[in-house]
């Protein structure tokens, strides 16, 4: 794939991410009292809405504020706008790589502007699960950012190599 088409690519995918993801966070903020949870499909999908200020399952959330603020914001950040040029610049890497990569990108990007403008917090609503088996609360960037990790290993475990740019 070309450079241009790549990058088009690549941004298609990281702001359809970043859209719905704000979109739907938007909703939850407006929509969702806190201490309220909503059930749905006898209880496998439950709508909460909760601030999480560390990372995934709020791991970090008691660290210093300033602490927080360097790794979850600006070293964020700084590897997100890596991913990006390394999709954008790296000369042969295939499309499922490009779109891992921009799903990522998007899910880290949708979950950073949360943190910049929230005081550091991250708007989550989704848990699924089955009697006591459950997820930890989360949201759609989350979601991009699985499945863009899915991809990666799965293009790895079918002999691709997990590795963007590698064939």
């Amino acid at each position: 794939m070309n450079r241009p088409g790549r990058t088009s690519l690549l941004l298609l995918v990281l702001f359809s991410c970043v859209g719905c993801d704000q979109a739907t966070k938007q909703l939850v903020r407006v929509c969702l009292p806190d201490p309220v949870t909503y059930s749905f499909w006898g209880d496998f999908v439950r709508l909460q809405h909760v601030q999480n200020h560390g990372a995934f399952l709020n791991l970090g959330a008691t660290l210093p504020e300033p602490v927080r603020f360097a790794i979850f914001t600006i070293a964020i950040a700084l590897v997100l706008a890596g991913l990006v040029a390394y999709a954008i610049r790296k000369p042969g890497i295939i499309t499922i790589h490009v779109v891992a990569i921009a799903l990522i990108a998007g899910g880290g990007a949708g979950n950073l502007i949360d943190r910049i403008l929230f005081g550091g917090g991250v708007t989550d609503f989704l848990n699924i699960g089955i009697g006591p088996l459950r997820t930890g609360i989360f949201n759609l960037a989350d979601v991009a950012i699985m499945a863009g990790a899915g991809l990666l290993l799965y293009r790895g475990r079918r002999g691709g190599g997990g590795i963007p740019g590698r064939r």
